[in-house]
C-alpha cells in the first residue's frame, strides 16, 4: 500500500515536470521542436514508469511594420525647424494681435452683435447680420502666425506656398510685408527654385501637400505650418481609412489647395466634387461587372483627374470610407454620406456595412454655423412677421469656397442675394460686379439698388415715398469685418444720394459716391 501511495506521488510530480516543460518551451522564441523523454527518478529502472512528452515550440514570425503616409508627416513636423503653434512665436503675439485687430475689426459690426437681433439702422437702411459670420478661429490663428513669422524672422527672406487664405486684404497685406509668394503655373506646378537654404516658407491655412513639405524639409529651410487643425483632422480620418484598407472617397473639388493637401495623406483615394458624381459612382459599385472594360473606361475617363494613379474601380470601391473639404456644402456631404452607405449596404448587405464602410464628420464647425445662420436670414425673409430683406450680401474671396456656398443658400431658396469680394464690386454707377453660383463674375446691366426697392409710389396721387431699405449680411469665414463694413458703406451712400434726389448711376452721383468712399 505504502508503494502504492510512493507511485502515485511520484506520479503527479512527473506530470508537474511535463507541464514546466511546455510553460519553458513556448516562452522561448525561435526554439527548436524537441521531444523529452522523462522517467521517474527511481533506482530501479525497470519499475519505473517512462512517460513521453512532446514540447513544440510554435515558431514566431516577426510581423513588418506598415508604412502609413501619416509616419512620414509626422516624423517631418517633428524636427526643430518646423514651427507650428502660437508658442512659438509668444514674444510678438501680443503686438500682432492688436496689428490684426486695428487692420480688421469694425466698429459698426461689433454694434450690431451687441444687440438681441444683430440689427442697426443706418442712413435709412437697416442691416440684420448673420450671427455668425467671417473669421474663424482657423484663420485668425493662421494669420496671426504668419504675420508673427514676419515680425520674428525680419531679417530672413520670407515665401509662403499659396495665397494663406482666399481673402484679397489679407493677401495684400502679407504682399507689403514683403512675403515672396510661390508662383504657379497653368497646371498649378509651382516654382520652389527661388528658395534657398535658411529662408523661411509659411505653409497656409489649408495645409501643403506631403511632396510639398518632403521637398522643403531637404532645403534646410524653417517651416512655418498655419494649417487649420480643421483640415488636420480630415487627414487624420482618411489615415483611418489606409487602416483600414478603404479608399478614401473626398467630397471636395480636386484642384482646390486643401484637397489636394488632403489626396497626398490618402493612399487610395478619389474625388467627388457633389451629389451628381457620387451618383455615378454609386451606380458604378452597383452595377459594374469585374471584366467590363467599357465601363470602367470610362469611370476613369470621368474621374482621371481626381483619383489616385493607381486606382482601379472594380477594386477600390468595395470598401470605401467618406472624407471631404472642410469648406463644403454640409447638407450635400451628409446627403453624399447617406447615398454611400445606402449603396454598400444594397451591395453587400447590412450585416457587412462596418466591413465595407466607414463615416466620421469632417465638416469644420465654422463652416456648419455660418451655413445655418443664413439659413436662419432666409427664415427671416419669408416669416410674414418679420421683416422682408431687400437682398442678402455676401462677402468673401471669390474663391473662398466656404463662401461660394454662403450664396447658395439663399439662392436656393429663391432670395435675392449677391456675392462680392471687396468692397469696390459696389459701384459708384449703382452697379454690381459679383459671383454667380455657377462661378462666373459678371457685372450686372440693369441697377443694384432698384426703384422698388428705394421708393414706393401712391397709385392714386403718383407721390413717392422713400422706403427703409432692408439688407441681409453675411461674410466668409476668411473675411475680416473691415472688408463688410466698407461694403455696407457703399450701399449706405447709394441710399442717401437716392434720398437728396440725386439720378443713380448719373455723372453727379458718381462723383459724390467716390469723393465719399
Amino acid at each position: 500500500m505504502r508503494i502504492k501511495i510512493q507511485q502515485n506521488i511520484l506520479h503527479l510530480l512527473l506530470v508537474a515536470n511535463v507541464a514546466e516543460a511546455f510553460r519553458v518551451g513556448s516562452s522561448c522564441n525561435n526554439a527548436p521542436t524537441r521531444v523529452t523523454s522523462l522517467r521517474s527518478s527511481t533506482t530501479d529502472d525497470q519499475d519505473a514508469t517512462p512517460i513521453a512528452a512532446a514540447a513544440v515550440v510554435p515558431k514566431v514570425v516577426k510581423k513588418e511594420k506598415r508604412f502609413y503616409i501619416k509616419n512620414e508627416r509626422e516624423n517631418i513636423a517633428k524636427k526643430k525647424d518646423f514651427l507650428r503653434g502660437s508658442g512659438v512665436f509668444r514674444n510678438v503675439k501680443a503686438e500682432v494681435t492688436e496689428d490684426m485687430r486695428q487692420q480688421f475689426d469694425s466698429e459698426m459690426m461689433n454694434e450690431m452683435k451687441d444687440t438681441p437681433n444683430y440689427m442697426v439702422e443706418r442712413d435709412g437702411v437697416e442691416f440684420f447680420l448673420a450671427k455668425d459670420h467671417g473669421f474663424c478661429w482657423g484663420v485668425e490663428r493662421s494669420i496671426n502666425l504668419a504675420y508673427s513669422a514676419v515680425e520674428t524672422f525680419p531679417e530672413s527672406k520670407v515665401h509662403i506656398t499659396n495665397e494663406l487664405i482666399h481673402n484679397p486684404m489679407v493677401n495684400d497685406r502679407l504682399h507689403s510685408k514683403n512675403v515672396n509668394f510661390i508662383q504657379k503655373d497653368e497646371d498649378n506646378n509651382k516654382d520652389f527654385t527661388q528658395i534657398q537654404e535658411g529662408d523661411v516658407v509659411m505653409l497656409p491655412a489649408f495645409g501643403a501637400t506631403l511632396d510639398e513639405m518632403k521637398l522643403l524639409d531637404e532645403k534646410n529651410v524653417k517651416v512655418v505650418d498655419t494649417t487649420c487643425p480643421w483640415v488636420a483632422k480630415v487627414w487624420n480620418t482618411v489615415h483611418t481609412h489606409q487602416v483600414r484598407g478603404l479608399t478614401s472617397v473626398i467630397h471636395g473639388k480636386y484642384a482646390h489647395e486643401e484637397t489636394m493637401a488632403t489626396k497626398s495623406m490618402a493612399e487610395t483615394y478619389i474625388c467627388v466634387k457633389d451629389v451628381e458624381e457620387a451618383e455615378y459612382l454609386a451606380d458604378f459599385i452597383l452595377t459594374a461587372e469585374e471584366g467590363d472594360d467599357g465601363r470602367k473606361k470610362e469611370f476613369m475617363e470621368k474621374f482621371s483627374k481626381s483619383c489616385s494613379s493607381h486606382f482601379d474601380p472594380h477594386k477600390h470601391l468595395q470598401k470605401i470610407g467618406l472624407a471631404n473639404q472642410t469648406t463644403m456644402y454640409k447638407k450635400e456631404t451628409r446627403a453624399i454620406g447617406q447615398l454611400l452607405q445606402k449603396t454598400i449596404m444594397s451591395k453587400f448587405g447590412p450585416d457587412l456595412i462596418n466591413e465595407h464602410y466607414y463615416e466620421f464628420d469632417t465638416i469644420c464647425d465654422a463652416t456648419q454655423v455660418r451655413q445655418d445662420a443664413v439659413d436662419e436670414l432666409c427664415n427671416m425673409h419669408d416669416d410674414a412677421q418679420q421683416p422682408s430683406l431687400d437682398f442678402i450680401l455676401v462677402v468673401g474671396g471669390f474663391d473662398s469656397s466656404n463662401t461660394c456656398h454662403l450664396l447658395e443658400i439663399p439662392q436656393m431658396r429663391g432670395v435675392t442675394s449677391y456675392h462680392i469680394n471687396a468692397a469696390d464690386c459696389i459701384q459708384a454707377e449703382n452697379k454690381i460686379r459679383h459671383r454667380t453660383v455657377a462661378g462666373e463674375v459678371i457685372e450686372d446691366e440693369g441697377p443694384f439698388l432698384t426703384e422698388d426697392m428705394l421708393w414706393s409710389t401712391d397709385q392714386v396721387t403718383g407721390e413717392k415715398t422713400k422706403n427703409l431699405l432692408r439688407v441681409g449680411v453675411t461674410s466668409g469665414a476668411s473675411t475680416p469685418d473691415k472688408e463688410v463694413q466698407d461694403a455696407l458703406g457703399r450701399i449706405m451712400m447709394l441710399n442717401k444720394l437716392s434720398e437728396a434726389g440725386i439720378e443713380l448711376g448719373g455723372e453727379k452721383e458718381s462723383e459724390l459716391l467716390e469723393e465719399a468712399q
